[in-house]
């Protein structure tokens, strides 16, 4: 069955509201052969793996070339997926110096969580007004068996599916042009502080309690409280994740903190 997409929506709307084999058959989304766009999504999708799992040193320029190469990729792709993620903010072009994985400081993990308090408030109002997604049944499953069963999940996958249901939330917003704001500061927020072997497992599991709260809000369609659980959330957050840059900048891993915050 063909897909069908109103003439007004953008292409990066496309991207972020259909899944990659969804895209391939649009046509009109790039004038690109199939095999050219799903070379350039996977290079773009195995660098910011890459880059959200701390691989590259920050104070190296990426060198396309060798990226290609340890990638087993063409060249093209990978400067697709380079240029796409400095459009995000994830890497930056210095003149005669090369590109580079940004580097951020506690200010600017603060200015982000600014920003996602007007977003994500939002969100989860308009998606308490609106209603939730099928995918909330399988989250609110999730929630539950990790808040009862916490010994059974790793901390990373705790954390990937919290990321996750941030994401469904704006989609439950029927929002597109929410979800396109979101989706480059949201890549921005997991390379801030991408740092979930430094958080307290108390933590993690309170967070998923959290979750669950908001998630109840919204599919009971009670939109002040959705958002004001939302807010509170990104206060413990935003707490949590200052005290990480602190432990590593006084004690833990000095170098490490250097490497962060560009210090």
């Amino acid at each position: 069955m063909a897909v069908r997409v109103p003439e007004n929506i953008s292409r990066r709307g496309v991207a972020l509201l259909f899944p990659v084999d969804s895209i391939l058959k649009l046509g009109w989304y790039t004038g690109m052969s199939d095999e050219s766009i799903f070379e350039r999504d996977r290079a773009y999708q195995r660098l910011l793996d890459r880059i959200l799992g701390g691989e590259f040193d920050l104070d190296m320029p990426l060198s396309e070339r060798k990226l290609a190469d340890s990638l087993g990729m063409g060249r093209t792709p990978v400067r697709e997926a380079i240029r796409r993620l400095t459009t995000e903010g994830l890497l930056s072009v210095r003149p005669a110096r090369g590109t580079y994985v940004n580097k951020l400081t506690p200010a600017d993990v603060t200015e982000i969580y600014e920003v996602r308090f007007g977003l994500e408030g939002t969100a989860a109002y308009l998606a308490a007004e609106r209603g939730p997604t099928p995918e909330f049944a399988r989250f609110r499953q999730s929630f539950v068996d990790m808040i009862e069963n916490p010994g059974s999940h790793d901390l990373n996958d705790i954390h990937r599916c919290g990321q996750e249901f941030h994401v469904e939330m704006f989609r439950a917003a029927r929002n597109r042009y929410l979800l396109e704001i979101y989706e480059p500061m949201r890549l921005r927020h997991s390379v801030t502080l991408g740092l979930p072997r430094h958080y307290d497992h108390g933590w993690v599991l309170e967070s998923v309690r959290e979750h669950l709260g908001i998630l109840d809000a919204i599919v009971s369609g009670d939109p002040v409280a959705a958002r004001q659980l939302v807010c509170d959330h990104l206060v413990v957050g935003l707490e949590v994740r200052s005290r990480i840059f602190e432990t590593l900048h006084v004690a833990v891993q000095p170098d490490l903190y250097r490497k962060v915050v560009g210090a």
